[in-house]
């Protein structure tokens, strides 16, 4: 009873308002993309192994195509791919992500592309029912599906915050904010050889009414932190954090090929 009358005092306070961001910041391309065949996994905070995946991204002139995809042990899938322009500032051209099996309580479906200012939502409700949305949205040139850890590579960051865009998987598409910050450098251990790791803090923002809300009622989206290992050539070692909205945190990690005679206690 007291929540719901300081909601509509905040809502009788507030009126209508704007998303409130700030303008577009596309992130500048510092390190061009290629091709990469990386593999990754899944695990719960906890060590337990929950799927095995592969990132692979083929550069065609300023063009780049990014896949990754998640198998989980339960028959679970998660398939995203970003395609984007890396011509002076990175820009994503289109989008296309898939969540299915019982890992995810709504299997979903999204699609954006960038040329139409179209955003697309297939997913299953509570009953199971199939629902489909198509949006028109102007979408902004700093949107960042998919290249979260693309454009960590290649923001520079002191005590400052850089922002970016994102359209949120909901059954509603939905423009939110990344706030990216650097937490400083965490030392890592690779093959024996001590490195560090920069540490990047990633807030969502959600705008107007539901952005002042959603802190209130329980739905404001946890942080999500991403180790970046610098240098020449910078690249992902590590990052924290759900999957999907209203997931549990969980590391996805680089994942060392094992053969057979290694016998390794629980293999990627």
């Amino acid at each position: 009873m007291v929540r719901a009358k300081l909601v509509a005092g905040l809502l009788a306070a507030v009126g209508v308002l704007s998303n409130g961001f700030a303008p577009a910041a596309p992130v500048a391309v510092r390190r061009t993309e290629g091709v990469v065949h990386g593999f990754l996994g899944i695990r719960t905070m906890g060590g337990m192994l929950l799927a095995a995946g592969d990132l692979i991204q083929i550069a065609r002139g300023d063009s780049v195509t990014s896949r990754v995809v998640f198998h989980f042990r339960d028959g679970s899938t998660h398939d995203e791919t970003a395609v984007f322009s890396q011509r002076g500032n990175f820009r994503l051209l289109r989008y296309h992500l898939i969540q299915k099996g019982p890992t995810f309580p709504m299997p979903v479906e999204m699609s954006i592309d960038s040329g139409t200012n179209r955003a697309t939502v297939r997913y299953a409700n509570e009953d199971g029912e199939s629902k489909f949305v198509d949006e028109h949205i102007e979408l902004p040139s700093d949107l960042a599906n998919g290249l979260v850890f693309t454009l960590l590579k290649n923001v520079r960051l002191g005590s400052e915050v850089h922002e970016v865009s994102m359209i949120a998987a909901t059954p509603k598409p939905r423009l939110v904010k990344l706030e990216i910050g650097a937490e400083g450098d965490d030392p890592v251990s690779v093959g024996g050889t001590a490195r560090r790791a920069t540490h990047y803090v990633v807030k969502v923002k959600i705008g107007g009414v539901s952005g002042l809300l959603a802190p209130l009622l329980g739905k404001q989206p946890p942080d999500v932190h991403v180790w970046i290992l610098g240098g020449e050539a910078p690249t992902f070692v590590k990052s924290e954090g759900p999957l999907y909205l209203g997931g549990p945190p969980w590391r996805i990690e680089l994942a060392t090929p094992v053969w057979p005679s290694s016998r390794p206690s629980e293999p990627y």
